[in-house]
């Protein structure tokens, strides 16, 4: 996952990845979330999670939702959406980017709670 692409607005994303920033930022503001993160796998689906800070299980939103699909039977991840987090950041944390790497994703998209992309790598 190398190749950086300047921020764009979302409408100039394909379709699907658009798709994928926009559940992934439903889903933050929906919960009041740090983050919200959404998942494609091999077969077109899509799962959805937020950051979860519970006392006994701490999860960010990006394995929240390889976890989700994974324990629904995906097989591989097409791209990985994750919306929220600190400004600044414009690189998955080593766990979160090894859960990625673990499903197989070849696009990883970030963006600000607005949706404004922050960083696209392609693998």
């Amino acid at each position: 996952m190398s190749k950086t692409v300047p921020t764009e607005p979302v409408h100039d994303l394909d379709p699907e990845d658009e798709k994928l920033i926009t559940l992934a930022r439903s889903s933050r503001a929906r919960n009041s979330a740090a983050q919200g993160a959404a998942v494609r796998d091999v077969t077109r689906r899509t799962y959805v999670a937020t950051t979860v800070d519970l006392p006994s299980l701490r999860l960010s939103a990006v394995r929240a939702a390889v976890a989700a699909a994974a324990s629904s039977g995906a097989e591989g991840l097409q791209a990985v959406a994750v919306v929220g987090g600190p400004e600044d950041e414009t690189e998955l944390s080593a766990e979160d980017l090894a859960a990625v790497r673990d499903m197989g994703a070849s696009v990883v998209l970030l963006a600000s709670p607005d949706g404004t992309l922050r960083r696209v790598s392609r693998s």
